[in-house]
């Protein structure tokens, strides 16, 4: 029965039942309508109303149940889905509803995949110019000014000195750049030695970085290392940002079902800030290897964020 019908079916049994009432019942009408009439109908039609408004309530609660999911969907939380339950169109339409999320959700996780594999081609293509375009220019700059210094006058060699620092710490400011695009440790000598590094970097922020590393994470493949990488990066860019740490713990574990990564720090807390771009990318990229990304206060204060990565087991 559709939706239209049960409702005309719940209001004309109201009606009915009443209408049998009133020819049964010893209730009549006069002309003029006395008071004990006027209270009765009205005791009726109240009582009419009382029993429609719940019979309505009932059968088109699991449609405000669908609302109520509707309003709160973030498709960057996937898995979410209403259990099918009423009858006849309110059944399809919640079923519509969990097909219709099940394709959205296929969806977004392709472009992002688009999306961030384009990023990571960008910050690859950046950090080569940076490297071999201006990164060699520096340099060059670097060995003419020490050229110059050489023939220059005592005056002018310790203000050419002075150009000489402040262009190599441009040049290293440009090299640290360029590793935070391209990860080529993360290539060139895997996973456990690109977080090393990169805990080292951030340990000059302001606060210290204590890592605990399993030591044996191979066979991961390149997309889960790359996304283990990159929110680690986010995490602790975020750590910096906003946190006022002065601790921030890094492990990355293998348990029983999959790859476990950590980030708690002994900071500010997450308050009742919104999530950020840095947030909501660093979810999108844990949907990409169906990771699932969690963010809370940590115990004793501050904030932990925990990526927990499906892989297969070493044994299985």
């Amino acid at each position: 029965m559709s939706l239209f019908w049960r409702i005309f079916t719940l209001n004309a049994a109201v009606l009915v039942a009443a209408a049998i009432l009133l020819l049964l019942g010893p209730v009549t009408v006069s002309t003029p309508v006395l008071l004990t009439e006027a209270v009765v109908l009205s005791v009726g039609l109240v009582a009419m109303l009382v029993a429609n408004a719940v019979l309505l309530r009932i059968g088109l609660d699991p449609l405000a149940r669908l609302t109520r999911t509707m309003s709160t969907i973030d498709l960057l939380r996937p898995g979410h889905r209403l259990a099918v339950t009423g009858r006849a169109g309110i059944a399809d339409l919640i079923r519509t509803f969990n097909a219709m999320l099940d394709r959205l959700e296929r969806e977004r996780a392709a472009s992002a995949a688009r999306a961030l594999s384009a990023q990571e081609a960008e910050r690859h293509r950046i950090a080569q110019e940076l490297h071999d375009e201006i990164g060699q220019t520096l340099t060059a700059v670097l060995l003419e000014l020490n050229r110059v210094a050489g023939h220059a006058p005592p005056p002018i060699r310790a203000e050419l000195h002075q150009v000489q620092e402040t262009t190599r710490n441009s040049l290293d400011e440009i090299r640290r750049i360029a590793r935070r695009l391209r990860p080529g440790v993360l290539e060139e000598l895997g996973l456990v030695s690109a977080l090393k590094a990169l805990a080292a970097e951030f340990s000059t922020a302001g606060f210290t970085v204590h890592r605990t590393l399993d030591s044996d994470l191979t066979g991961l493949g390149r997309d889960v290392e790359l996304v283990l990488y990159r929110v680690a990066q986010e995490g602790l860019t975020n750590v910096a940002r906003h946190a006022r740490a002065r601790t921030v713990e890094l492990a990355l574990a293998r348990t029983a079902d999959g790859i476990d990564l950590r980030i708690r720090d002994d900071g500010a807390g997450l308050g009742d800030a919104a999530e950020g771009a840095g947030i909501r990318g660093m979810r999108e990229r844990a949907l990409l290897v169906g990771a699932d990304l969690s963010l809370g206060p940590a115990r004793g204060g501050g904030t932990e964020v925990r990526l927990r990565v499906p892989v297969p087991s070493r044994n299985g």
